[in-house]
């Protein structure tokens, strides 16, 4: 579907992955978003394609943005999609598709991603998302896979049961990649529920070692590891100053470790993202 992309750069790349993170479908935390931007400040991307925004956004939806100096109006950002390269820290190629979800002709989109997979030499599409669960941020974070192909996800993790739910873009260019012959799977950080409206930065730094052990792209998690022991205070402060979200921590804690179900019921997740949301507003 060339109409819907331009190819800008065409480097010679060996064996690269196609990494996935594009902005508007489930990102818990963040979590997605964080751990693409964090690997993309660490190497030096370079941007080899665009897809054509005008014809996929609806930029009432996803408006440009204004700037604004002294009264005088100095340009517009518009929202994106692209493709770039970079490099890992040990050498290994890596492909990013970064930018806003598109609105409109996802098939031809899809259609057009796994073009330009095959167009640059692509071995594996992985795409990058975080969900809420009903673990506590007192225990390490997991990731689980989904995929068409369940060997690709066993050796990260399955997601259990069965559940239907509506789909991302991710979701339709994997199936279009695995149609088309292309292996692909998405690796997803589970982020405590009453963290999930919250920056979780732990849950980004999950998914970069994620994607080094289980792809071979090892990229630099810049200051992830400090970030996330700062939001972890946070939340013990806050968690602290209520006996029952003590409680219900302490219930996670237990089925984390044992992987049981829960007895008793838990307080609304919304309510806890909310206390969240207050108590770090109240910390400016």
């Amino acid at each position: 579907m060339p109409e819907l992309y331009e190819v800008h750069e065409s480097p010679e790349l060996v064996d690269p992955v196609l990494v996935v993170g594009l902005d508007g479908w489930i990102d818990a935390g963040f979590a997605a978003a964080t751990a693409m931007a964090t690997m993309l400040n660490d190497a030096s991307a370079v941007t080899v394609a665009t897809f054509d925004a005008d014809a996929l956004l609806d930029h009432r939806s996803r408006r440009p943005t204004l700037h604004i100096s002294d009264g005088v109006t100095t340009g517009l950002t518009w929202p994106s999609i692209e493709l770039r390269a970079a490099v890992s820290d040990d050498g290994a190629e890596a492909l990013f598709l970064v930018g806003a979800e598109p609105d409109h002709r996802w098939r031809a989109f899809c259609a057009g991603v796994v073009e330009l997979a095959h167009q640059f030499g692509v071995r594996q599409v992985i795409g990058l998302g975080a969900y809420p669960a009903a673990v506590p941020h007192t225990r390490p974070v997991r990731v689980v896979a989904t995929a068409p192909d369940r060997a690709l996800a066993d050796p990260v993790g399955m997601v259990l049961g069965e559940i239907d739910v509506p789909a991302g873009v991710q979701s339709a260019i994997e199936a279009a990649a695995t149609e088309d012959g292309l292996p692909a799977l998405s690796i997803w950080a589970q982020v405590p529920h009453y963290s999930a409206a919250m920056p979780y930065q732990e849950a980004a730094d999950a998914l970069v070692s994620a994607l080094g052990r289980h792809a071979g792209l090892r990229f630099g998690h810049g200051s992830l590891a400090d970030d996330a022991r700062a939001t972890r205070a946070r939340i013990d402060e806050l968690l602290a100053a209520n006996p029952e979200h003590e409680a219900m921590v302490q219930r996670l804690e237990q089925q984390y470790d044992s992987a049981s179900g829960l007895s008793g019921p838990l307080p609304s997740g919304d309510d806890l993202a909310a206390e969240v949301e207050q108590f770090l507003r109240d910390q400016d």
